[in-house]
């Protein structure tokens, strides 16, 4: 069964599953600038998966924001990513021209790891494949505490109950 949700009120496929909480997170491979990065490369603490479209668009960009001052009050207890299409040059513009310090950035360009296996990957429906928006947050045992998939992909995430998530996982 396809699962969908929608960009601008039309229904677009994700490929992959669903993740819940109480799921091991999937592995992925990733660009952290020109370097790769997998899940066993992040550390061994709370983490936050910020996943959005584009961070050259207004909720993503507000998104990566948001987050990155979220999570400054929990300091070396967290480590947090912003997850996108975007290639690692643009990423790390963004994050230059927008005082982005706390998030990194993860690039799912190369392969569409992290997309298919965190079922992200929007697969059908739009002319060029970009990830839904979603929220992700992973305890220290790697199991995953915190999922929200957001229906419609122009909205804004669950902004608190992805902090509170992620401050209960830090415990």
């Amino acid at each position: 069964m396809a699962r969908t949700v929608t960009f601008k009120k039309n229904p677009v496929n994700l490929a992959g599953n669903e993740l819940k909480p109480g799921d091991s997170a999937p592995s992925f491979k990733g660009l952290k600038g020109l370097d790769a990065i997998t899940l066993a490369d992040t550390p061994a603490k709370a983490r936050l998966f910020s996943v959005v479209p584009s961070l050259d668009t207004g909720v993503c960009s507000a998104q990566t924001k948001k987050f990155d001052e979220g999570v400054k009050a929990l300091g070396d207890s967290v480590a947090s990513y912003t997850v996108s299409l975007d290639l690692p040059f643009a990423q790390g513009r963004f994050c230059s021209a927008e005082g982005i310090s706390t998030m990194k950035t993860i690039s799912d360009v190369h392969d569409h790891s992290f997309g298919k296996n965190w079922g992200v990957l929007i697969e059908s429906g739009l002319p060029l494949k970009l990830l839904t928006r979603a929220v992700f947050v992973v305890g220290k045992d790697g199991k995953i505490t915190y999922a929200e998939y957001v229906p419609e992909v122009t909205d804004h995430p669950n902004y608190d109950a992805a902090l509170n998530a992620l401050k209960a996982a830090a415990k």
